[in-house]
Formats: C-alpha cells, structure tokens, sequence
C-alpha cells in the first residue's frame, strides 16, 4: 500500500496541509543552517516564503497584534529584521536575501506588477476622475502634518523649526533614497553642515516614522471596520457623486497561464520605459515616470482589453503568492531594528507620532472634500508620504489590506516625495 501525503480538512498555512508545510520547513531551514542554502532566486524564494509564512501565522493569531497593529505584515516585516539583529539567520542567508531584494531586483520586480497590473486593471473613468483630485489629498497632509509638528515641538521645547525640519520633512519626504539622502545633501549645504551629520539625524525619524506608519495602517483598517462610513473598503473614491456612478465591476477573469507570461513582460517593459524617460527626465523619479506611462495608455485606451487583463493578473498571482517574499526582504534588507529601538525617547517618539497623526488627519479631511473616502485617502495621500517608500508603501497598504491602492501609494512615494525636496529647499529659505 502506497503512502501519500493525502489532503484532509484542517488548519493549511499557505493552502497547505500543516505536516506537508512542517516537511517543507525542515528541508529549508536545515539547509539553511547548514550553509546549503543555493545562492541566487531559489534558496532566497525558499527560505522567505517560509519564514514569511511563519510570522503571518503569527501576526494573524496574535490578539491586539491582529486587530490593531497590522497583524501578519506587520509581524513578517518586524520579526525578520529581529532575526537579523539578533544573530538568528546565518549570515549567508541574511547575504542571499540582501542580495535577492536589492542586488536582483525583487523589491522593483514585484513592484513593476503592481504598478502595471493596478493600475491597467481599473476602471478608466475611475482612474480619470480620482487622479486630478489626488494632489490636495497629498498637500492637505503635508501642511497639517508640518504645521502640528512645530507647534508641539514649540510646545515641548524642542524648537518649531527643528521639529519641522528635522522630523517632519524627513519623515513626509518619501523613504531614504528620494528623500533623506537628497534631504541631508540640500540641508548641508544650506546650513553649512556634513550632510552625514543631517542624514544621522534624519535616519532615526525617517525609520521610526515608517514603523508608526505601518501600525497606524492596521489602526485605520479597525476603524473603518467599525465606522463603515468613513472606509471604502479598498476603494479610494466615493463613486456616487453628482447622479453620476462610476463603480469598479468585478469583472469574470478566467485564469490564462500564457496570457499571464504577457502580462510579466508587459510590467518588466513599463518599468523599462520609465527607467528610459528617467535618463531624459532625471527630475523625476522613474517609478513616477513608469506611473505616469502606464496610466497614460490606460486613460487613452491604448491597449486591447484583453492585455490589460493580462497585467491584471500577473499583479493578482504577484500580490498573492510573493508579498510574503516581500515583506521578509523588507525586513531583513530595509529595516534597521536597532535605529527605530534607539529612537525611543518620550519627545522624540511623540514629535514622530504628531507628524504621522497630522498626515492622516490633513489628507483624510482634504480626501473627503474631493469626494474619496477618509480611510482611503489617509492610508495613500497620508501614510504612504509618512512611509520609507516603496518598501514602505507595501508594507502600509498590506497591514491595511488596501494592496490595490498601490498606484495612489506610489504616486505619494515618488511624486509626493519630489514634492517635498521642492518645499524643504523652501522652508530652509524661510526659517532657517
């Protein structure tokens, strides 16, 4: 008689069985531990799915952790950086996964999908009418943001204009490599310091701010929950406006393995192009250049349907099999545990906080005066200014279950962020 490892009902992590899953681990994690692990996709796919996989089951059974902080993504993007801090992952696997994230172009792989795929999947007169409505939202965030962040930095006696400058701009400008490295290089040479000197100042904000970002993602999916009439549930705008509906149909998708191929070389060749206009344009981040394009061809109807579709469901397989992936590499290659565990001051920890609370509150009210829905509006024009970016913008838009805003969570990230280089140069003008 044949032994298999049938399937029966019960507990599944990943659409597993747990013995198969239990197997499956073992093989991984001991040929982790015994530096076996291969170099390249396969041993850096094998081992994050896994430990992703793990830390979701975790976060999604923690109480509190699951209903408050953002539960499985918050936990995969915290506990794998803790891995790494302390000592628990060889450094071979911690090298493997850094240079599958950064070295190979995961973090722009995956993001490419989402871009193309979201953005080509929506609704093209949805697409129209929120985009022109976005850039308040954003703006609306930004002044509160910095105008609640000096004022209780003038309250508390760390300084209006240090508050502002120091946390408040770098924590609404868009990540590390758009905003608190350019950031520290405007601020240097405007104040005559080393910009390594503003960037170590910068650094613990910036970081500090993202994780707040995250949590207080998970927070605003809660309320929404309990307050149905501020949330969209996932959509950012409120469709019913003027008699006018505009509703995004759920269209039938049947699955179509080879059109899915079309739909990866559609994502991997808008990013190119926008990679092609940045050496053009270098103004402009490539990731808002390769925004730009693809919604451009969306709204000019551009493509056949059907290959649209296609990006559609590259970014649905992407979005649901890797973001696990993801997040560990988030984690392990993108957050420095002991810069956000050294930031914990009592009135460094609350100008954060303020900065953070100010974007969600400008840009949900400025989002409601458009016509999108507050939760909706806070989570991309807010919290995805207040976030580290790309990695950040993954991160914030899974502890709030709202992935498919990721070309609005973008468009804060990258434009929003060019933004804010715009207006720090300004400020340091004024107050400085």
């Amino acid at each position: 008689m044949t032994t298999t490892l049938n399937e029966k009902p019960g507990y599944k992590i990943m659409g597993l069985s747990l013995p198969l899953f239990a197997i499956i681990a073992v093989v991984v994690l001991a040929g982790t531990y015994l530096g076996v692990l291969p170099t390249g996709m396969i041993g850096a796919f094998a081992l994050m799915m896994v430990v992703g996989a793990i830390f979701n089951e975790i976060g999604t059974h923690l109480p509190i952790v699951k209903d408050y902080l953002g539960g499985g993504p918050i936990v995969i993007i915290f506990g794998s950086a803790a891995l790494v801090t302390y000592g628990v992952f060889p450094e071979s696997s911690v090298e493997i996964m850094n240079n599958f994230m950064k070295g190979e172009g995961f973090l722009d792989f995956y993001i490419a999908a989402l871009i193309t795929g979201s953005i080509l999947g929506m609704n093209r007169e949805l697409l129209i009418k929120a985009a022109v409505r976005y850039l308040p939202a954003i703006i609306g965030g930004v002044v509160v943001s910095l105008g609640l962040v000096g004022l209780v930095g003038a309250v508390i006696g760390y300084g209006a204009k240090e508050a502002i400058l120091y946390i408040g701009v770098p924590i609404m400008g868009g990540g590390m490599g758009a905003g608190a490295v350019p950031l520290s290089k405007i601020f240097g040479s405007t104040l005559q310091k080393d910009p390594a000197e503003m960037l170590s100042i910068m650094v613990p904000a910036v970081a500090l701010g993202n994780a707040l970002a995250i949590v207080m993602a998970g927070v605003l999916d809660r309320v929404g929950k309990v307050r149905k009439d501020l949330s969209g549930n996932g959509e950012l705008m409120i469709v019913q406006s003027s008699g006018n509906v505009v509703a995004e149909k759920e269209e039938p998708i049947q699955i179509d393995y080879k059109m899915m191929g079309v739909g990866l070389l559609m994502a991997v060749t808008f990013f190119i192009f926008g990679s092609i206009l940045g050496k053009f344009i270098p103004s402009i981040h490539a990731y808002a250049l390769m925004i730009i394009s693809v919604a451009a061809v969306k709204a000019l109807g551009l493509l056949p349907r059907k290959y649209e579709m296609a990006a559609f469901q590259w970014f649905q397989f992407v979005m649901s099999s890797l973001t696990g992936v993801l997040l560990v590499g988030i984690g392990v290659a993108y957050t420095n545990l002991q810069q956000v565990i050294d930031a914990f001051t009592l009135q460094y920890v609350l100008l954060v906080g303020v900065t953070v609370i100010g974007a969600i509150l400008g840009s949900g009210f400025v989002g409601k005066l458009v016509g999108f829905y507050p939760i909706e509006s806070s989570i991309t024009a807010g919290l995805c200014m207040a976030n580290m970016g790309g990695t950040g913008d993954v991160a914030v838009l899974s502890a709030s279950d709202r992935m498919k805003l990721m070309p609005f969570a973008q468009i804060s990230s990258r434009i929003g962020g060019a933004f804010m280089l715009i207006l720090a140069s300004t400020l340091l003008r004024l107050i400085s």
